[in-house]
């Protein structure tokens, strides 16, 4: 759409500033560009019939555009009238003037206030069924921002996890919005509806997605600027059946499948899978591990083949941060260096209780997640071990300080020499972390 205006906004400066046919020429070029527009497929569009928030504020929209539309034509027949039958002409007699034509008046007051009458009726009708109280078994959701992540707990099943939302189909689910910070904005466009979450104050926002949305991965970010990350912070909401969203839950309950035999995943790995996936998959763990029992995840997992492409984030992380190539993870090892570390003062992983910290995500089944940092990055190896570190330099502003030797920590603004971690340490780590079922 911005594109749209753009070319309208060229095309404007190329024509002639005066004819009634280059105006009308604009008008047809416009028209046809807006219509090609349309015509065109968005996967984070708003105007669906996918809840019954979406279907009253598109019904709302629709309806507006309508009669906006009237008036528009019947403005502009009125102007080229006026351009025809008044045109100045050679020799023509200056024209009658018109002051204080009281029927005059009163029209042009009374038209207005009945077309705002048919916009302010459906207005508040939308306004006070979107605002109404969600059902008294709707599925609740606490939602809660920070900068810059999301964090969603589920206080029914007693599950906390972070960036990545399942949602039931054919159930309402109510969310309750917080903000640990500042000002945060929380939207799912294909859902409808979009709420802030504001310092001191609780808002909610329910809806309930359609059948025809189960196994459906749908963007959902921020839209109030909230500091230098903003833009990065994204999450994934997972529209599946009641079955998949009960065995999901289930599982997500339970701690962290982690088998106990070590997983060796290289640190070069590139695969699209998710780490759960790629920590298990034959030709990527050591030629003397390859038939290591490696426990599988006995929950739902939205299937990767369900995706849609604008579903998967796309960034890559910066060059400035390097990594021994072909250097391979032991995820024995990355538990215990992870559960001495500075990791547990911010993370939790249900089953280990020296990690317990409740300022970053939740970790618990983090190897089952498409999206690390946010959605910003796809859960991958190499992502992985490049965030772990030195986040800021992946995600500007991030709180997580960077851990790796000799990189550069912002939030002591220096290097960091002591009490960091070596390329095979953050390796070893991230291969436990990927081992989180």
């Amino acid at each position: 759409m911005a594109s749209f205006f753009r070319f309208r906004g060229r095309l404007a400066d190329a024509l002639p500033r005066r004819g009634v046919v280059s105006a009308a020429l604009a008008a047809l070029l416009i028209a046809g560009v807006a219509a090609t527009a349309g015509a065109q497929q968005y996967p984070n569009t708003t105007f669906n019939y996918t809840t019954e928030l979406n279907e009253a504020t598109t019904h709302l929209w629709d309806s507006l555009i309508f009669w906006a539309t009237i008036v528009f034509v019947i403005v502009q027949v009125g102007i080229l009238y006026i351009i025809f039958k008044f045109k100045a002409r050679p020799d023509s007699p200056e024209p009658k003037h018109v002051h204080g034509n009281t029927t005059l008046e009163i029209a042009w007051t009374a038209i207005p206030a009945v077309i705002l009458a048919f916009i302010a009726v459906p207005t508040v009708k939308t306004i006070f069924l979107t605002q109404a109280k969600a059902p008294a078994n709707a599925l609740q959701v606490e939602v809660i921002g920070h900068q810059w992540w999301w964090e969603f707990k589920y206080p029914e099943y007693g599950i906390t996890t972070a960036n990545e939302l399942y949602l039931p189909v054919g159930r309402t689910v109510n969310f309750k919005l917080n903000t640990k910070d500042v000002l945060h904005s929380f939207w799912i466009p294909r859902l409808g509806g979009k709420r802030d979450l504001i310092s001191n104050r609780t808002n909610y926002l329910w809806m309930t997605p359609r059948d025809s949305m189960a196994l459906k991965a749908l963007n959902g970010s921020c839209t109030e600027y909230c500091g230098e990350s903003h833009a990065n912070m994204k999450f994934r909401a997972f529209t599946v059946t009641p079955e998949q969203f009960a065995s999901w839950a289930a599982h997500q309950k339970a701690p962290a499948v982690f088998g106990v035999a070590p997983v060796i995943v290289p640190a070069t790995a590139t695969s699209g899978t998710p780490a759960a996936e790629s920590t298990s998959k034959a030709g990527q763990v050591g030629p003397e591990l390859a038939n290591a029992a490696v426990p599988a995840p006995v929950g739902f997992v939205f299937p990767r083949e369900k995706l849609d492409p604008s579903s998967m984030p796309t960034a890559k992380p910066p060059s400035s941060i390097s990594f021994t190539a072909g250097l391979a993870g032991d995820a024995t090892r990355g538990q215990a260096i992870y559960s001495r570390s500075s990791c547990i003062g911010c993370h939790k992983v249900t089953g280990n209780p020296m990690s317990a910290g409740v300022i970053g995500p939740n970790l618990t089944h983090m190897g089952s997640r498409y999206t690390i940092a946010g959605a910003l990055f796809e859960n991958n190896t190499d992502n992985l071990v490049r965030w772990i570190k030195n986040a800021p330099a992946m995600k500007p502003g991030s709180l997580m300080p960077a851990i790796g030797n000799g990189e550069y920590n912002p939030a002591i603004k220096a290097k960091v020499t002591m009490g960091g971690l070596s390329d095979q340490q953050i390796a070893d780590v991230a291969a436990y972390l990927q081992a989180l079922k």
